[in-house]
């Protein structure tokens, strides 16, 4: 069965509103991410204090996880999308406020950190469990990886942007992401909210705990998500791009816009590959190739001593990473019934967070105690060392051939 190319899941109005939605918010969160991380490294000058950006941001996902899985599938998965982006608008807009005033304190851009932490936290499974809902199950691996392209599109122009309007004042950032996702609201209340499959399930106990469950008994998703997990926790170098625009390459703000930028570069033509030539054999075992190409990129930029040189490696590492993200939602969500997504999304999106925002926390910590260039080494390595031990803990992975088997249909 080849897999749908190209654009054919904006054929669906939903999609295309849900993908517009996707590509605002995720030019807002960079933008925010780049003001919120050079503001706390100039009061700080602490690579711990970046370290906690992402333990503040990762933290409400898992102390929430089994309320926001059950909520995306008891709830309207648009509404619940809605308050959320909600919610980190007018966050973003105390920030601005604050910032005109020059209020140079730590705690309100922490408490940001943690509000938007929340609304992600629940945003994050009703997008994962709202998404096959808006297209056929023939499209949804085409979807995905149009998804996936929105989100790289915006970490590509979002940190660029964010760099240089800060330029202007942290205002004009942070009044910039309110006005964004304030669009964002507007397309999602746009889409009609699709019909349930099934009966949303009661709330117990046994409900709420009943994705970690379908995960653990499906080795395929877990060694799918636990992958990701290690290797980016390992490997999360982004966090310490601060300490390397400012104390490593000695340049200004507009290069950390440029650097972040530059993993979104890579990803965005990579997903431009993938959806113009799908993924249909052997992902198993391109799933694991790419992760590791994304260690020894992360060693290269470790030890890059220059601007330009680090570029392509993050280049690089991004490219990498995309394929593991679509390779990875995919199976997660063509393998589980929609009754279901919300929750096994809820422990998917605890996975990717302790990934990214753990991970940062993880780096600030290591590179407080053996230096930066040394910390993101030792992470590089540490990814290569999952990929070797996960193709020996989870055969089905690696030896998966397509992301929808054929003796497989697509979960209703």
């Amino acid at each position: 069965m080849t897999s749908p190319s190209g654009l054919a899941a904006f054929r669906a109005p939903a999609f295309a509103r849900f993908w517009s939605a996707r590509l605002l918010s995720g030019l807002a969160l960079q933008m925010e991410t780049v003001a919120v991380g050079w503001l706390v490294y100039s009061l700080t000058h602490d690579p711990f204090a970046l370290g906690l950006v992402g333990l503040f941001a990762f933290v409400p996902s898992v102390g929430l996880a089994l309320v926001t899985g059950h909520v995306a599938d008891v709830a309207d998965r648009c509404l619940v999308l809605v308050a959320c982006y909600g919610t980190i608008a007018l966050g973003a807009l105390s920030l601005a406020v604050l910032s005109w005033w020059n209020v140079q304190l730590l705690w309100p851009l922490y408490l940001q950190v943690g509000v938007v932490g929340t609304a992600r936290a629940f945003a994050n499974p009703a997008a994962q469990a709202l998404l096959p809902n808006l297209v056929p199950p023939a499209l949804l691996g085409n979807a995905v990886a149009l998804s996936s392209t929105a989100w790289q599109l915006s970490a590509i122009v979002g940190p660029a942007l964010g760099g240089f309007l800060y330029a202007f004042g942290g205002s004009v950032v942070f009044g910039t992401v309110t006005i964004l996702f304030a669009a964002s609201v507007v397309l999602l209340l746009q889409i009609e909210s699709p019909a349930r499959q099934a009966k949303p399930p009661d709330v117990t106990w046994a409900a709420l705990v009943a994705g970690i469950h379908y995960i653990r008994a499906r080795p395929v998703i877990l060694g799918a998500i636990s992958l990701d997990l290690f290797a980016v926790l390992f490997g999360g170098a982004t966090a310490m791009l601060p300490v390397y625009v400012h104390d490593v390459y000695r340049v200004g703000p507009w290069a950390l816009g440029l650097l972040r930028s530059m993993p979104a570069a890579g990803a965005l033509l990579m997903a431009a590959a993938v959806t113009h030539r799908p993924l249909s054999r052997r992902t198993g075992r391109r799933l694991f190739q790419a992760v590791a190409v994304f260690g020894l990129a992360t060693i290269g930029f470790g030890v890059s001593t220059s601007l330009w040189v680090a570029l392509p490696f993050l280049f690089v590492l991004g490219a990498s990473d995309l394929v593991s993200v679509v390779i990875r939602q995919t199976l997660v969500q063509t393998d589980t019934p929609d009754a279901m997504r919300g929750r096994v999304a809820a422990v998917n999106s605890v996975f990717i967070g302790a990934s990214n925002e753990l991970g940062e926390f993880e780096s600030g910590t290591l590179a407080a105690l053996v230096g930066v260039v040394p910390s993101v080494v030792l992470g590089g390595l540490g990814t290569l060392a999952v990929v070797l031990l996960w193709r020996r803990w989870f055969p089905a992975l690696r030896d998966r051939d397509r992301l929808v088997e054929p003796s497989r249909p697509p979960a209703p």
